[in-house]
């Protein structure tokens, strides 16, 4: 009698909880996905593809509540992050009329040369996408190098691309700038400044208070060259800058 052996060849399939059929389905679609499986009763699933992988989705839990934002999540590890966040703003932006970066459902901003990015669902799901050959010494809790408000906008990096945080990251930089502001070269308050309002557009807070700031600050050429060459992926930065 022959010994089955395991073969290593194994498909992993997320099952995410379904708050709303109707909203996932929405906004999965206008991102591209295919419904491969719907079914609402007796029970909710869902099958949902795009390009190599899945996602399915069954019942939620009475208790659930996904502004919390705590439901389930799905890591999908890709050769490289970029095209996928483009498609995804593309899709956005064609079906929508505009990026939806804030609230829920949402995509979250994507930093040119950064290794991941975030879909959040209408259930609160994170389906994070991954760079292959991320860094395995990535500094996740920030620089220990670093002071003052350079520290700060470190931190504010992480809380934003790899904690998905981007209100911690308001709290931390509106602080820091109080502390540091005064202290810091005027380049890195005005990178800052930068951060400030476009967290404070995502959040739906004021951002005239950073705007002013900002346009009273000098900037020689150099200043703006590495603004533009850190922020150049934040809508409106030319705008923004004095």
């Amino acid at each position: 009698m022959s010994e089955i052996s395991v073969r290593p060849n194994e498909t992993t399939v997320p099952l995410m909880p379904c708050a709303s059929v109707e909203e996932t389905l929405a906004f999965y679609e206008a991102l591209g996905f295919q419904a491969t499986y719907k079914q609402s009763r007796p029970y909710v699933y869902l099958a949902l593809q795009w390009s190599g992988f899945q996602l399915h989705f069954g019942p939620a839990p009475k208790s659930l509540d996904p502004a919390r934002e705590e439901s389930g999540g799905c890591l999908v590890m890709v050769d490289a992050v970029a095209p996928y966040h483009a498609a995804f703003v593309a899709a956005m932006r064609r079906v929508y009329g505009k990026v939806l970066s804030s609230g829920l459902p949402r995509i979250t901003r994507y930093r040119p040369g950064a290794s991941r990015f975030t879909l959040i669902d209408p259930s609160g799901n994170s389906i994070i996408f991954i760079q292959r050959d991320e860094p395995a010494d990535l500094e996740y809790g920030g620089s220990k190098k670093l002071t003052g408000l350079a520290k700060a906008l470190d931190n504010a990096r992480i809380l934003r691309e790899f904690k998905n945080d981007d209100l911690q990251a308001f709290r931390a930089l509106k602080s820091a700038v109080r502390r540091h502001g005064a202290d810091a070269p005027a380049v890195e308050r005005a990178i800052a400044l930068c951060h400030l309002i476009d967290l404070a557009m995502v959040l739906g807070e004021p951002a005239d208070p950073w705007a002013a700031d900002l346009h009273g600050l000098e900037l020689t050429i150099s200043d703006r060259q590495r603004i533009e060459s850190e922020l150049g992926h934040l809508t409106g930065l030319q705008e923004w800058l004095p």
